[in-house]
């Protein structure tokens, strides 16, 4: 029955889309689109507050090109910053490249000195001071070579390292030699041991923390795991023939992690004072340890392997007593990598902290002194999206939000203050769009861009005290975005899979969009639970989509259930179940938008993502073969036992068990009915490369039908240029159902 409903499917695409051929003029017509930001001019204002003062610049995108502003917030005034043709002529008058255009000019570390009369910048690697008054410019120098940043975000590497510690009153030097903890006298170069447990396999960490008083030293005794690796073949590198075999280490669900022990050092008695750390050793971290200003006690933070219990500890001075100050629970999940918020207020002994114990994440103040809470801060069905400022001496909070506005988009973020009992709540940014603010150093102004999908970028400078609009920075400008046929994005809303939750996405359409036409629909998606990921900004291209439907597809992007950012039983469906993906939300909403709109056809409906959404757009044919047709999967972490330990012990728990089988594209390949095509780059140091290589010899064992791409020597990637005509022409062939150009016969720019 199945394999007669998937020909009759390619019938009707033959029949429907009257398409033959697409050539590479339709193919170069959609890379064509690319050039539509380039189309839209003041509007994107990069904001540099200047220290200690109300006085920030910027540099927006004219339609003379890139110009530099001069704002005073305390006079609501804005000028250029310097004068653009002078400034050029210096410059071409002393550099080495003469032909440096006004309005070209990428200036960098703009500040200015002498009341504003001098200003010192970074270009072509070199430093440069101009006197405005006098219009004068001088060479300061080279800049010098900023050490690269070749850190790899999985590597333990020098992790436990430290140079020795000062104390506070200068006396002494802490650090750590043969495992050991020692300390330094300063003045008369004397050296005392501190501990001596310590060895290569249980050792302590050179982040040491004194006391205030210098009297007691912090530090974690860790006991050190395994490290683990992935390793890969660079079958094509440059300089030399042979590939190379490079590896990162790499730790995976399950695997063993250090275990962090915090230690108590009398340093006046050399002794060591004992700590109960027995609760605390099935740990997923424990970390910032950090003295009360008192040096009475210092805290840190325990995270329970398997994310269900994130605790606040207190470790008394004196005794070495522990005791929990905050206690954090979940039958599910505590999301710590996303909402995790902690703010000591040493002063009164309180603390700011975030929580969705409620069912939405808001913020609550705490009493140290016996870990009680006093009030909760912020309440309500709608969620806070971050902390921008802890004003303690009027004891107010600046903070973003989302979701408390009714009949509004409930991604968009808007700006909020509030005191910490609660009350005095006020919107900062009222206009019902998605507001991005930069703050002055003192929080006294800021400025904030906001737009939507369906509006341009509007700039203004506000006060924080009440949100009042100072004055207006500046104004998009879309007139020729709008005479190229480019069209907005339509916004369309429809409910969840329980009849009752709004899912918002957008539905993007092709510049020559003709609604008498019949088009496939093809999804992108990323259902990462660590935030949400539909468009809420302005933006006149996307790299992952605008070419796409410029070919003649229908392109939607939504949140389902199982992303972040809405409330916590929202969140809380991807919870061992990372094969979901919203898709019950997601296929309704694709529904409920073609009863309205028949120029969808959801007979012809593909899919794409990479990474995360490598793994969903898969799994969409494994798990929904009787809606997705066609997909697109790149650099896919096609099971969670092969993907980092972070990511996906947080919402897939631990231990290890049979939900990650049935979340496993690997162990489900057998059941793939619809088209699939595989990308991945073989130097994949984010998402191991091995597997895709895994679910395609599990496709393969299973008989199937399916498309490898490899992409020699590139890292973690949606596809890259080749890619992505790869991508674009699957689609072409299996929903269009059209030929597509025959490239080794046509010659690529």
């Amino acid at each position: 029955m199945m394999k007669f409903l998937t020909f009759f499917s390619c019938l009707i695409i033959l029949a429907t889309s009257g398409r033959a051929q697409v050539t590479a003029d339709d193919y170069r017509r959609a890379d064509s689109v690319s050039t539509f930001s380039n189309l839209v001019y003041n509007a994107n204002v990069d904001v540099n507050w200047m220290d200690e003062t109300s006085t920030f610049w910027y540099k927006v995108k004219t339609r003379r090109g890139t110009e530099y502003k001069l704002a005073d917030a305390e006079n609501s005034s804005l000028k250029p910053a310097f004068d653009h043709e002078k400034l050029c002529e210096k410059l071409n008058e002393l550099s080495k490249k003469k032909d440096y255009k006004p309005y070209e000019l990428n200036l960098r570390k703009l500040e200015y000195s002498e009341n504003g009369k001098v200003l010192t910048f970074e270009m072509a690697k070199y430093k440069w001071e101009y006197n405005l008054s006098k219009n004068k410019l001088e060479e300061k120098g080279k800049v010098k070579e900023r050490p690269s940043r070749d850190g790899y975000w999985g590597s333990t590497e020098g992790r436990y390292e430290r140079g020795p510690v000062t104390s506070p009153d200068s006396s002494s030097e802490a650090f750590v030699k043969e495992y050991n903890l020692w300390v330094k006298n300063i003045e008369s170069g004397e050296e005392t041991q501190l501990s001596f447990d310590g060895s290569e396999g249980e050792f302590y960490s050179g982040h040491i923390q004194w006391s205030p008083d210098s009297k007691k030293i912090a530090v974690n005794k860790v006991r050190r795991h395994t490290p683990k690796h992935i390793q890969f073949v660079e079958s094509s590198p440059e300089g030399q023939l042979q590939p190379k075999l490079h590896q990162r280490e790499y730790l995976k669900p399950g695997d063993a992690l250090p275990i962090e022990k915090p230690s108590l050092f009398d340093v006046e008695n050399r002794e060591k004072i004992e700590i109960d750390t027995r609760p605390f050793e099935h740990q997923y971290s424990l970390s910032n340890l950090k003295w009360w200003p008192d040096g009475e006690a210092f805290t840190f933070e325990f995270n329970q392997r398997g994310h269900q219990l994130y605790q606040l500890a207190e470790v008394d001075g004196n005794t070495g007593e522990v005791r929990i100050l905050i206690d954090e629970s979940s039958e599910t999940f505590i999301d710590y990598s996303g909402k995790r918020f902690r703010h000591d207020i040493d002063s009164t002994k309180e603390i700011i902290w975030a929580s969705e114990r409620d069912g939405w994440n808001h913020l609550y103040l705490y009493d140290a002194r016996d870990g009680k809470v006093k009030n909760q801060i912020t309440k309500g069905e709608w969620v806070v999206r971050g902390v921008e400022h802890v004003d303690e001496e009027n004891r107010r909070i600046i903070f973003k939000a989302s979701g408390m506005n009714a009949g509004e988009d409930p991604y968009f973020i808007h700006y909020y203050s509030v005191d910490f009992d609660g009350s005095n709540l006020k919107e900062l940014t009222p206009e019902a769009m998605n507001h991005q603010a930069v703050f002055s150093h003192d929080h006294r102004y800021f400025v904030d861009t906001y737009s939507a999908v369906t509006h341009a970028p509007v700039s203004v400078l506000r006060r924080s005290s009440d949100g009042k609009v100072l004055m207006e920075l500046e104004k998009a400008d879309i007139s020729e975005l709008l005479e190229a046929g480019w069209k907005y994005p339509e916004v369309f809303v429809a409910k969840a899979r329980d009849d009752q939750t709004d899912i918002w996405g957008n539905i993007y359409y092709p510049t020559n969009f003709d609604s008498t036409r019949s088009y496939p629909v093809i999804e992108y998606i990323y259902a990462g639970p660590h935030s949400s990921f539909a468009q809420k900004s302005f933006s006149a291209y996307h790299y992952a989509y605008s070419g796409l439907a410029e070919l003649g597809f229908i392109v939607v992007q939504m949140d389902g259930m199982g992303t972040s950012n809405r409330s916590k039983a929202f969140h809380d469906v991807c919870y061992k179940n990372l094969k979901d993906a919203g898709f019950p939300d997601r296929i309704k909403w694709i529904k409920a938008a073609a009863e309205t709109r028949p120029f969808m056809d959801t007979t012809r409906v593909g899919i794409f993502g990479g990474s995360a959404g490598g793994q969903s757009s898969m799994g969409a044919l494994l798990f929904h073969p009787e809606f997705y047709y066609v997909a697109v999967s790149a650099c896919g972490c096609h099971d969670n036992r092969m993907d980092k330990i972070w990511w996906n012990e947080q919402w897939m728990g631990f231990p290890i068990g049979k939900h990650y089988e049935e979340s496993s594209n690997v162990c489900n390949a057998h059941r793939l009915q619809g088209n699939l095509m595989l990308i991945v780059g073989e130097m994949d140091d984010n998402v191991d490369p091995a597997s895709t290589m895994q679910v395609a010899d599990a496709l393969i064992k299973a008989q199937k039908d399916f498309e490898l791409v490899v992409l020699p020597g590139v890292n973690h990637t949606l596809g890259g240029e080749y890619g992505e005509r790869k991508r674009r022409d699957f689609f072409v062939k299996h929903l269009l159902g059209a030929q597509t150009p025959r490239w080794n016969r046509i010659e690529v720019d």
